[in-house]
C-alpha cells in the first residue's frame, strides 16, 4: 500500500501555510512603511474634510440671546446653511456659480484635449529644432497661473494687445461674455500644454514597427491616427483629461485675478465660498467647500465609471499575470511541489 498521497497532502499543506504566512508578513510590512504617508494624508486631507463638513453645520457671527443680549461665537443650525444654499436668498448666486464652473470645465477641457493632442503629435515627430518646440510649446504650463492671469489681464485690457489687433475696444474685464472668453483663452492657453505632455508620454510607448506596419497596408493618415494613434493613447489621454476636469472645476485663481471678483458672469463655486469665508460667513463658506467637493467627487466617479480611466492601474491588475492582490491569490492557490515523496511499505 503507498503512503504517497498522505505525504503529499501534508508537504502542500505545509507549503500553503508558509505562502499564506509570507504574504501576511509582507502585508504587513507594506502598513507599517505606508503608516507615515497614511497619517500625513490624514492630517491634511481626511482632517479639513471632516473639519470643513463640521463647520458647515454651524453659523457664526454675533447674534441675540433669550435676554436680548449680543452673544458672539457660533451656533448650530443643522442643515440651514445647505438649506439657504439651494432655496435662500442666495440660491440664484450659487446656481450662476454652478454654471459658469459647468461652463467653463467642459469648454476649456474640450478645447485644451484637441489642442493638446495636436501639440503632442507635433513634438511627437522628428525634426530640426523638436527640442525648441518642445520648450516654447511647455513654458505656458509651467508659468504660475497668478503670473499667467496677470498677463492676459495686461493683454486684455482697454489699449492692450488684444484690442488694437482686433481694432475695437471691448471692456474684457467687465461683466458679460466677454470676461468668459478671456478667461477661456487664457485658461486653455495655460494649460493645454498638460494634456499634450502627458499625450506625448503615451506616443512614446507605440513602437514605429506598428506604423510601419500600417503605412505597407496603405492606411492613410487619419485611419492611422484614428485606428492606432488614439485607441493606443486613450489611457493617458483619458488621466490627462480627467485631472483637468477636476482642476477646472476647482478654478479660482485665473478669474479672481484676471476678471475681478463679484462679477456675475465669471463667479465660480470656489469663488463663492471664498467670498461666504472672507466676509467671515464660516458656515456658509463650508457648506459651499462640501457642495463643490461633492460635485467634483462626484463627476470623478462617473467619468472613471464610464469612460473606464485607469488611474490607479486597476486594470493592469485584473489582467492574467498582474500584479498586486490578484497575484498573491494565485501565488496561494497553486499547488506545492512535491519534496521528498518516496513509497513506504509495498509499492507497486
Amino acid at each position: 500500500m503507498s503512503e504517497s498521497a498522505p505525504v503529499n497532502n501534508r508537504t502542500e499543506s505545509k507549503a500553503g501555510k508558509r505562502v499564506t504566512s509570507f504574504n501576511e508578513g509582507t502585508g504587513r510590512l507594506a502598513a507599517i512603511l505606508l503608516s507615515p504617508t497614511l497619517i500625513v494624508l490624514a492630517l491634511v486631507v481626511l482632517y479639513p474634510i471632516v473639519s470643513a463638513l463640521r463647520e458647515s453645520l454651524y453659523t457664526s457671527g454675533q447674534r441675540l440671546d433669550a435676554n436680548g443680549f449680543i452673544v458672539k461665537g457660533s451656533t448650530f443650525v443643522g442643515l440651514d446653511n445647505y438649506s439657504a444654499i439651494f432655496h435662500g436668498d442666495t440660491a440664484d448666486r450659487f446656481w450662476t456659480a454652478f454654471y459658469n464652473t459647468t461652463f467653463f470645465t467642459v469648454v476649456c477641457v474640450v478645447l485644451e484635449t484637441v489642442l493638446g493632442v495636436a501639440m503632442a503629435l507635433i513634438m511627437h515627430k522628428a525634426f530640426r529644432g523638436r527640442s525648441v518646440v518642445r520648450a516654447a510649446i511647455l513654458v505656458p504650463w509651467a508659468i504660475p497661473t497668478v503670473v499667467s492671469a496677470l498677463l492676459w489681464k495686461w493683454i486684455f485690457q482697454a489699449d492692450g494687445i488684444a484690442n488694437t489687433l482686433l481694432g475695437s475696444q471691448i471692456l474684457w474685464s467687465t461683466d458679460g461674455w466677454q470676461a468668459k472668453l478671456s478667461i477661456i483663452v487664457a485658461d486653455t492657453w495655460k494649460t493645454a500644454p498638460f494634456i499634450g505632455l502627458l499625450v506625448l508620454a503615451g506616443l512614446q510607448t507605440i513602437p514605429a514597427e506598428v506604423y510601419e506596419a500600417a503605412k505597407v497596408d496603405g492606411a492613410s493618415v487619419l485611419q492611422t491616427f484614428r485606428r492606432i494613434t488614439l485607441p493606443l493613447v486613450k489611457p493617458a489621454l483619458l488621466v490627462a483629461v480627467l485631472f483637468r476636469i477636476l482642476d477646472t472645476l476647482r478654478i479660482f485663481d485665473l478669474p479672481f485675478v484676471l476678471v475681478g471678483p463679484h462679477k456675475p458672469s465669471v463667479e465660480t463655486l470656489s469663488m463663492l465660498g471664498y467670498d461666504e469665508a472672507f466676509n467671515t460667513r464660516y458656515g456658509p463658506a463650508a457648506a459651499y467647500a462640501t457642495v463643490l467637493f461633492v460635485y467634483v467627487a462626484a463627476v470623478a466617479y462617473v467619468f472613471v465609471k464610464l469612460l473606464g480611466a485607469d488611474v490607479i492601474g486597476e486594470a493592469r491588475a485584473k489582467k492574467p499575470g498582474g500584479g498586486g492582490r490578484a497575484q498573491r491569490k494565485r501565488d496561494a492557490a497553486l499547488p506545492a511541489p512535491a519534496v521528498g515523496v518516496t513509497s513506504v511499505g509495498g509499492g507497486m
